[in-house]
């Protein structure tokens, strides 16, 4: 019998049955994400105005106090400024966090990065080289035999420096441009790993497909390589995906995720730590940073970075507490004391906002609306008069092409109403 188009497209996702435990919610990894933190090079670099080494101190302190497991303190061979803040900053590691100096598959680059971060309690040099047959035909000009000795010949070398003291990664640069030459990837993360690599990373260094063709990815990695090696996933966020790509990558097996501070990073920039993180925590995961940092890391970050953060930011941005619908206002009011609200995608509280649910009333809004301001304004006022009230602000919000009243408009026109008797029965 003929298979349907539908059906075929179907088992290419996982079923509800897969990602549920009967009676016990969401299934989850056995192991918490290790945050990989590259603002302080991915995200610096891309900036008009990189850091100076106060700058980066600022930053990597509060990358610490966030609670990472590994920061990339920068391209140590890229320039003497850059080499002399990694080897500042690795000075000031504590033993728990991994710290990175990326290079590329050229020997002395590497002794640059091992001699900039050796200081630190657990150094990692981070090896970068292409992977996919599109890079390697158009932009290397070899051959993937000559792509797999590079490969070999620099984690080997890397390996040897660093000891059993340090750590090496190795990056398959364009990993998601590698559909061609799936199997040559594979080799590619394979051979890395017999030459010394504790850590493969799959970057996704220009996003141009749907996340689950890089997650398809990536399961077809994992499932390949020897059971227990160490996946990592860097992602970029040119289509805005970066972030689904990332936390659906952990759930097919990459522990190690890359992400930058408010979503710094080349281009459009890297997966945003704080999304992945309440993502992931949303879904029952075990998530090891301290959460309640995250909405004045932010703020710093931003004013250090001179990006501001869009007023519909996901988590951080201005407005993504705000409700202005009357039916959503409705449910906000309804819900506000549960753990769980109706039109709340997380707790305030629970990165460190200062505000939670902001109710605002507008041409679109009810009368919970002007209940809900009016009483956390600490004016007592009953449902009836917030009832009667609303189509006298709703008329005012009109005359002003629907805008938003400020709380002093509202409580103008209660004691309007009240002063002429508008409430007596």
């Amino acid at each position: 019998m003929e298979q349907k188009p539908n059906a075929i497209i179907a088992t290419q996702y996982p079923s509800i049955q897969e990602m549920i435990i009967p009676g016990q919610g969401l299934k989850t990894p056995p192991v918490s994400p290790f945050f990989m933190d590259v603002t302080l090079r991915d995200g610096n670099q891309a900036l008009r105005k990189p850091w100076n080494l106060e700058e980066k101190e600022i930053i990597f302190k509060r990358l610490l106090k966030l609670g990472v497991q590994g920061i990339e303190v920068g391209f140590a061979s890229a320039s003497k400024q850059d080499f002399e803040a990694c080897s500042y900053l690795s000075s000031l590691a504590p033993e728990n966090v991994a710290i990175s100096s990326l290079s590329r598959a050229v020997e002395k680059e590497i002794d640059l990065s091992w001699e900039a971060i050796r200081k630190a309690p657990r150094p990692r040099i981070h090896i970068v080289y292409p992977i996919s047959d599109f890079t390697i035909r158009n932009v290397l000009g070899i051959s993937e035999k000559q792509v797999k000795e590079n490969i070999i010949r620099s984690v080997s070398y890397a390996r040897k420096l660093a000891g059993n003291y340090g750590e090496v990664q190795f990056s398959g640069e364009h990993f998601g441009d590698s559909l061609e030459n799936m199997d040559f990837a594979v080799e590619a993360f394979q051979a890395a790993l017999d030459a010394g690599a504790d850590v493969v990373n799959l970057p996704n260094t220009v996003e141009r497909y749907r996340p689950y063709l890089f997650v398809a990815m990536v399961r077809k990695v994992v499932e390949s390589l020897p059971q227990g090696s160490k996946i990592s996933v860097h992602t970029h966020n040119d289509l805005g995906m970066a972030t689904a790509t990332t936390v659906e990558s952990f759930f097919a097996g990459a522990t190690q995720l890359e992400t930058a501070l408010n979503g710094l990073g080349e281009r459009a920039g890297n997966t945003n730590t704080y999304e992945v993180a309440i993502a992931l925590h949303n879904c029952g995961v075990k998530v090891d940073l301290d959460l309640q940092t995250i909405y004045e890391t932010s703020r710093i970050v931003s004013r250090m970075s001179g990006v501001p953060i869009p007023e519909k930011a996901p988590l951080i941005g201005d407005d993504v507490v705000a409700h202005r619908s009357g039916i959503h206002q409705d449910g906000v009011s309804k819900t506000k004391d549960m753990k769980k609200g109706a039109y709340r995608a997380f707790d305030a509280n629970l990165i460190g906002r200062p505000e939670g649910d902001r109710i605002a009333f507008t041409s679109q809004s009810g009368k919970s609306a002007i209940y809900e301001i009016l009483m956390q304004s600490g004016i007592s006022v009953s449902k009836e008069e917030a009832s009667k009230l609303q189509p006298i602000l709703k008329s005012i919000s009109e005359n002003y092409g629907g805008g938003e009243l400020s709380i002093e408009e509202i409580k103008t026109e209660l004691e309007k109403v009240r002063s002429i008797g508008e409430f007596r029965s």
